[in-house]
């Protein structure tokens, strides 16, 4: 889609259908959008594109119900609570509840000997492998002292060299004539691509007048994810009622509170792809699936036999969707990153702080917002192969989302961001029984009339589940 205009949010949803091949909404689902920016102390309009895009969601989800033969919905979304949602592992309340704080000094900006600021990321493994190229404990001045001997390219470099994550600041001019975001802004905030010919399918699943129906009731979704913006994606399909298999290895870390926040409404197994066996078992689900999410680098599971083109053949009509940090084309394709280098190499972390002392927007607002980005390809990919028939590919990205964010108006400099208190988000809150006990949560954002969005089990711990489809 070309990036948006209009200063409404609900006119970037329209935009948004409008690029993925879905007529004007005006005359069939009755949407409204309530609410302004700014939420979060910044002056993009975080909480406007996240609504626009949650919004977008819920009419996709209510399309699909209206071809299981339900009738047009009401459709709100309050832009307070869909900012809130950027921030969503805040809002969990369970008993012994903690955030990992290891390697946070490996993840923070730096400033380099030539002036120039770099945003390292020692998260999971990239701790180790960044403090071996400084030669440095994990101490931030330590850190501050090492990477003030290194010019931020070269450093950024050399990061990538390593497999490592890291990335120089940049403004949003440099990023428009880098050779990756020359790629980006040549793609749409999300792509829908055809893998290869399949008969069309029907939406699976009852339909509407059936009891029990739901939007995605019988759409089975394989979620080969982890923090933030792949279990989003597959946590957002789940609250229309899809079966989702969220699959993980045994030989990866994981955080706990990201875990809980993006895993309701799904079952939670261990495959190891190194194994034949789990290899074996992965393929037959896959051959069960609708839909394949995936958020690692391309080669990981190319090189096991699960490239999207591959899996098209495995499964004639499946949808692969693919979620990364920098785009599936160009030279930053196949490094790995995350929320906070999306922000630094686009110019959002510069143009939001200043380059005297940078600093990130206090959100997850790209993670999340490519989450339900990637869902929203989802259910569009699914109406596409009830009529075209195909197999498909939906691609979407932390930096080019980044891009799309700040193409939005900005908010007034003038303008206080209103913040969050307890009664303004009450209404989103729920209560859940969990493996750790009484869970309180953030809820579904969207409120729609005939299939309210809800989640049907709490988030399961990892391997709670065996890997087969229920």
């Amino acid at each position: 889609m070309a990036d948006a205009s209009s200063t409404e949010p609900a006119a970037w949803t329209r935009d948004l259908l409008a690029s993925l091949g879905r007529a004007d909404i005006s005359n069939q689902h009755d949407l409204h959008i309530d609410g302004s920016d700014p939420v979060i102390a910044t002056r993009f309009r975080a909480g406007e594109a996240a609504a626009s895009v949650i919004a977008a969601n819920a009419t996709a989800a209510a399309d699909l119900w209206c071809a299981r033969g339900g009738r047009p919905q009401r459709i709100e979304v309050d832009v307070r609570a869909a900012a809130a949602s950027l921030v969503s592992f805040a809002y969990l309340k369970y008993q012994g509840a903690s955030l990992d704080r290891r390697g946070q000094a490996t993840t923070a900006l730096y400033q380099a000997r030539d002036g120039r600021w770099i945003h390292l990321h020692g998260g999971f493994r990239s701790r180790d492998g960044t403090l071996e190229l400084l030669k440095c404990e994990d101490d931030a001045g330590a850190i501050a002292n090492a990477v003030a001997s290194w010019d931020a390219q070269a450093l950024e470099d050399a990061l990538a060299a390593r497999g490592v994550c890291g990335a120089k600041l940049r403004s949003a001019d440099e990023w428009r004539v880098h050779p990756q975001g020359i790629a980006l802004a040549q793609v749409p905030v999300v792509e829908i691509l055809r893998l290869g010919d399949a008969p069309r399918e029907p939406i699976p699943g009852p339909r509407a007048d059936e009891r029990g129906a739901r939007p995605l009731l019988g759409v089975r979704v394989l979620d080969l994810t982890r923090v933030l913006a792949g279990p989003t994606c597959a946590r957002t399909l789940a609250e229309h009622g899809a079966d989702v298999l969220h699959v993980r290895s045994p030989k990866l870390p994981s955080i706990e509170p990201f875990v809980i926040d993006t895993n309701p409404g799904k079952r939670s197994c261990f495959l190891d792809l190194d194994r034949k066996e789990d290899a074996q078992q992965l393929r037959a689900l896959v051959r069960d699936a609708h839909v394949f999410s995936q958020g690692y680098r391309p080669a990981a599971l190319a090189r096991r036999g699960f490239a999207p083109d591959e899996m098209a053949q495995m499964r004639p009509g499946i949808i692969v969707v693919s979620i990364d940090c920098y785009g599936h084309q160009g030279p930053f394709a196949q490094r790995p990153g995350w929320e906070q280098l999306a922000q630094t190499v686009t110019g959002m972390a510069l143009e939001h702080a200043g380059d005297e002392h940078p600093a990130l927007v206090p959100a997850a607002i790209n993670d999340y917002t490519t989450g339900y980005l990637g869902a929203l390809g989802v259910m569009r990919a699914l109406a596409r192969r009830a009529t075209e028939g195909g197999s498909w590919h939906v691609r979407v990205s932390l930096a080019r989302t980044a891009m799309w964010i700040m193409s939005l108006p900005r908010t007034a400099p003038e303008a206080k961001p209103g913040g969050f208190d307890v009664a303004s988000i009450a209404p989103w809150i729920i209560e859940m029984d969990s493996a750790w006990g009484p869970l309180t949560r953030l809820g579904p954002i969207a409120r729609m009339s005939a299939t309210p969005p809800r989640w049907d089990r709490p988030p399961a711990p990892l391997v709670s589940d065996p890997p087969a489809w229920s």
